[in-house]
């Protein structure tokens, strides 16, 4: 007896023959020219076998008192009966990374980098009138690089140099002002006085009479530099003091800070991941941080079943567990509070030096009380205000 093997691609069903005598059922299908593809013996009287699709309903015409059940189907129609079977969560499915494409070329947020608000609000409104705004979809190199362009050449007397860069969904826009040169402006008159109270330790003047010493111990509103220049006690002149004036001044002020405490420090690492959820159970489809923030998440979810894609992007956490004896702690205590106060500070201005008064032990924390003395610059200024000639 025939067969021929059947191929990967070709629609094929597996049929059960049951009966009496089954070896005379196959030779009557090999008469009517039906290929066997593959015979599998279950008992003498029972067995499965593998023929072509379109051979089905012809040997249902001529099975007479064998039973016969349809058991399988192979190649096409395999293919067909899964589509039929989950078409809507393949439907989902294919539904889902259409929207994840056209989300991940919409633009959802649009950060432009500059200290002055009304620069950034300046350019956002540029960028509006060009095209480029929140929820609408990316332009191409070509496009962002008129843009700028036009820009530019449009305000060349506020804009020496703009950048826009795409990082995934979002526009980082970067913009650096053009200096224009401004007249010198004419200064009020006015005296230089201490804004706080303090010991002065440097006086830089430029204009106006020097009134206090190096080591002078000064309160807020002290003349420091008067505009007033006087001879003889007599006012020969009023203008405006320039100049600066420093002076050692003194802080006090508590600290806390734990013996036990967990802190999470971000770190400047990012991925976007996509993230399949099925009945509340979260798959990853790449690799991503242990411990992380989603920053932002765009989530497609299907109405009738519980399945939705997100795409994510997140920004790697370090865990740190910090376990401090009372002298650690109050080390540490020490340089958070010098952070604050210097962070505060100039270039030119420093901490001279700091004293623990008292320390508690509350718990499991530490409070500390500290006194600073800071060099710093006091200079703050009154305006003169002049008595008008009697006549």
């Amino acid at each position: 007896m025939k067969y021929s093997k059947s191929s990967l691609l070709q629609n094929t069903v597996v049929i059960n023959i049951r009966g009496k005598n089954i070896n005379r059922f196959l030779k009557r299908l090999v008469s009517h020219k039906i290929d066997l593809l593959d015979i599998k013996q279950i008992s003498y009287k029972e067995m499965n076998i593998t023929v072509r699709a379109d051979n089905y309903e012809k040997i249902k015409e001529i099975k007479t008192v064998y039973d016969m059940f349809l058991v399988d189907v192979h190649g096409g129609l395999k293919i067909k009966k899964i589509v039929r079977t989950n078409v809507h969560l393949i439907s989902s499915f294919i539904l889902g990374i259409i929207l994840l494409i056209f989300l991940s070329n919409i633009i959802f947020d649009i950060e432009v980098i500059h200290t002055n608000s009304s620069v950034r609000n300046f350019l956002l409104d540029e960028l509006k009138d060009e095209g480029i705004s929140k929820l609408r979809l990316q332009k191409n190199y070509q496009s962002i690089e008129k843009i700028k362009k036009k820009i530019v050449s449009k305000h060349k007397d506020k804009i020496e140099w703009l950048e826009i860069e795409r990082v995934g969904t979002k526009y980082i826009v970067r913009v650096e002002e053009r200096k224009l040169s401004t007249p010198p402006s004419v200064i009020s008159k006015r005296h230089i006085v201490a804004s706080k109270s303090a010991i002065i330790k440097k006086i830089d003047a430029k204009t106006g009479e020097i009134v206090k010493n190096i080591n002078d111990y000064v309160k807020p509103g002290d003349v420091v530099i008067s505009g007033e220049i006087k001879l003889h006690d007599e006012i020969k002149d009023v203008l405006g003091a320039e100049g600066e004036v420093y002076g050692e001044v003194w802080y006090q002020t508590k600290i806390t800070y734990p013996l036990t405490r967990r802190t999470e420090k971000v770190l400047n690492n990012y991925k976007h991941g996509l993230v399949i959820e099925i009945f509340g159970h979260r798959i990853e489809l790449f690799n991503s941080f242990k411990h992380k923030e989603i920053l932002k998440n765009y989530s497609i979810k299907n109405l009738l079943l519980p399945i939705s894609i997100s795409l994510e992007k997140q920004q790697e956490i370090e865990i740190l567990e910090e376990m401090n004896t009372i002298d650690e702690a109050i080390d540490k205590a020490l340089n958070k509070g010098k952070e604050k106060i210097e962070d505060r500070l100039d270039e030119d201005e420093y901490i001279i030096s700091q004293n623990s008064l008292k320390v508690n032990v509350k718990s499991s924390k530490i409070e500390l009380d500290v006194f600073y003395v800071v060099y710093e610059n006091i200079t703050s200024y009154q305006p003169i205000i002049e008595k008008p000639l009697e006549e």
